[in-house]
């Protein structure tokens, strides 16, 4: 739906070139150019017109379009933006044709006004009749509900049985949820699955089935992703938090009078909770120690060789992850690591999780709290949650791993995957992304920033490819040359996505911020956060714009083959201005590096917003590009060292400032 389209497009007339004019025209006469050029613009030769260009002189035509109308602009369009749709499946339906979409297209509907828009797609010409509910609809299903015009779609589908506004929806579901669970506790929010209600129904309604008590005793992990992954059911809970034993399902009917639906929901359900009951007692038969042998029939990627290699590979990892934040003087427990690490896959072999593929790394984490694992209590609660944890966080929305040795483990996992992948070659391109390498690359920067752990990106990939040398899948990498510097940019752009999308900084300061390093994320967080601090400041403005201007001079510098000494002079600069700047440099710029390496990033800011006064008489009194070869040169030395000695923080040149 799309208001205050206009009718047509305005009447333009453009000027069109055409061939030179030595090419047009020889000794007066138009030549077979020029007869061409005039066909194609549909004028005489004579009307054609002669238009002097930096290049020559070139025959032109000014031709007049008309403007062409909304219909047929929309008809052109429409078919090429459904086709643009992205479905991570879809369909084709038609031999030989090259259309495709979620579902093989039965009707369209498009309207311009009272008016009919001739699209056509996936051999449907568009009408202005459409269908309402299967069930509910006034009409029979085969009847046809014509479409006055676009503001009355949504009123004609309502009468038809359809809610066609998605919020409509949304407030009907939530509304009967509520109502549903009164006197019974609360329905258990749950963002991702509402959405996935919302566009499954057209009329929805909510009904509340019950479920045996004794089920209570499994899991509430397993409970719940039982019915909210299977079955597409709200869970309950009573004021405590705790799970209850009910549940909520959204039907696309009027209700459920008889009781029927209710019925069959809860006995699909119950069906669905003997099995994953059988399934736990089966699995505890055999235990996590001895499925990891059984790890090595499990295939991680076809190139990148078993599940027991990758085990293998993540503990290595996992151990110097650890030993790079132990000598940071971060507290953590390598040994807690490592050996959660050799058990942390073992649950792909488990009953559980062969059903229930939603809950690899849950189950792992449950089956590590309940058996023997013959270590000290607290070092085995610490193993489980680690495990539990391995593959948060599943979105930026998702929370990151609880613990550290959680952290350092989900970390070891995604960033040795994202190696493997790369060295093969399989890096994501455009919206292709099958191995899902951008999310587990947010999941690391995620982890890092909310851990704040001082890892070194790089040091850990190449930490990560390390750990394939000598294996069989090294033999098939091809794309170890590149890897580091792609590696490099990848990581970058998903801290710069996590730095301006998840935490909002403006995109000048982010680009500012990475500019001067993007491989200490916490670092990288620490100065942005300085950075959006001090920007609204008018000295701050000042250098960043100083700074901009500075870059552009030494860029000029650079291509007009301008000589830079290697260092300033100070015995020979001429102006009192220049020896101040050099003198305020010299007194700051050990203070900045203090500060710095406290990441204390707000003070070193400050420090440096105190030379601006220096930096402003300077610009008011000295030329840089003098004739005078050797004095333009200790100027340039002098504006390179500025540059160099400040930009490690942030390159202010990127920021974008008010001043002219």
């Amino acid at each position: 739906m799309a208001r205050g389209i206009a009718a047509k497009q305005a009447d333009t007339e453009e000027l069109q070139m055409g061939p030179a004019v030595k090419a047009a025209f020889k000794d007066g006469k138009p030549t077979m150019a020029a007869v061409k050029f005039a066909e194609k613009v549909g004028l005489p030769v004579e009307k054609l017109e002669r238009v002097t260009t930096p290049k020559g002189e070139y025959v032109a035509a000014r031709v007049a379009r008309k403007g062409r109308t909304a219909e047929q602009i929309l008809a052109e369009a429409l078919p090429k933006e459904i086709n643009a749709i992205y479905w991570a499946k879809s369909m084709y339906w038609r031999q030989g044709k090259p259309e495709r979409f979620v579902r093989p297209l039965h009707w369209l509907v498009a309207l311009l006004g009272d008016k009919l828009v001739p699209v056509e797609y996936g051999g449907v010409k568009a009408g202005r009749k459409s269908r309402g509910h299967r069930l509910l609809g006034k009409t029979p299903t085969q009847q046809e509900i014509e479409i006055k015009e676009p503001t009355s779609y949504a009123a004609d589908l309502k009468e038809a049985g359809v809610f066609a506004r998605k919020e409509e929806r949304y407030a009907l579901i939530r509304s009967a949820l509520d109502r549903a669970v009164q006197g019974i506790g609360r329905w258990r929010e749950d963002r991702e699955l509402m959405n996935t209600v919302v566009n499954l129904t057209e009329f929805p309604s909510v009904i509340l089935g019950n479920f045996e008590s004794e089920f209570l005793a499994l899991p509430e992990e397993v409970l719940v992703t039982v019915m909210r992954d299977h079955q597409k059911y709200f869970a309950v809970e009573d004021a405590a938090g705790r799970l209850a034993p009910h549940f909520l399902a959204v039907l696309n009917t009027d209700g459920d009078p008889t009781g029927i639906i209710r019925h069959g929901h809860e006995r699909v359900l119950r069906a669905r909770f003997n099995d994953a009951r059988f399934f736990w007692e089966v699995d505890q038969k055999t235990p996590l120690k001895q499925r990891v042998e059984m790890l090595k029939a499990v295939t991680f990627q076809k190139e990148l060789g078993s599940y027991f290699d990758k085990t293998l590979r993540v503990q290595r990892l996992g151990s110097q992850i650890s030993a790079a934040l132990k000598d940071a003087g971060v507290a953590v427990r390598p040994g807690v690591v490592h050996k959660a690490a050799l058990l942390a896959k073992t649950d792909l072999t488990t009953e559980l999780v062969k059903e229930f593929t939603e809950l690899q790394g849950v189950v792992g984490g449950l089956y590590a709290r309940v058996q023997q694992l013959e270590v000290p209590a607290d070092v085995q609660n610490a193993m489980a949650t680690a495990i539990y944890d391995q593959y948060k966080p599943q979105s930026m929305e998702d929370a990151a791993p609880r613990t550290v040795e959680g952290a350092v483990l989900a970390i070891a996992d995604k960033a040795d995957s994202v190696a493997g992948m790369f060295a093969l070659g399989l890096a994501p391109s455009g919206s292709k992304d099958p191995f899902a390498l951008r999310r587990q690359a947010n999941g690391v920067v995620k982890t890092i920033a909310e851990h704040k752990l001082p890892l070194s990106l790089g040091r850990m990939m190449a930490d990560a490819l390390s750990g394939y040398a000598g294996s069989a899948a090294e033999q098939k990498f091809t794309a170890t040359a590149e890897y580091e510097s792609a590696v490099a940019a990848f990581f970058r752009e998903r801290l710069e996505f996590y730095l301006r999308d998840t935490l909002g900084f403006a995109y000048d300061v982010v680009n500012a911020v990475l500019a001067a390093g993007a491989d200490d994320v916490t670092d990288a967080v620490a100065r942005a956060e300085a950075v959006a601090g001090v920007r609204p400041s008018e000295d701050f403005e000042a250098i960043s714009a100083a700074f901009k201007r500075i870059k552009n001079i030494l860029r000029q510098a650079r291509e007009t083959g301008k000589a830079i000494a290697p260092e300033f002079k100070a015995d020979a600069a001429a102006e009192e201005a220049e020896r101040t700047l050099a003198s305020e440099m010299q007194r700051v710029a050990p203070r900045v590096r203090e500060l710095a390496a406290q990441r204390d990033y707000a003070g070193a800011l400050a420090e440096i917003a105190t030379i601006r006064p220096a930096v402003d008489r300077f610009f008011d009194k000295v030329m840089v590009m003098v004739e005078d070869e050797s004095v333009r040169a200790n100027r340039l030395a002098l504006l390179q060292a500025l540059l160099d000695e400040f930009s490690t923080i942030a390159d202010f040149s990127e920021m974008v400032t008010e001043r002219k």
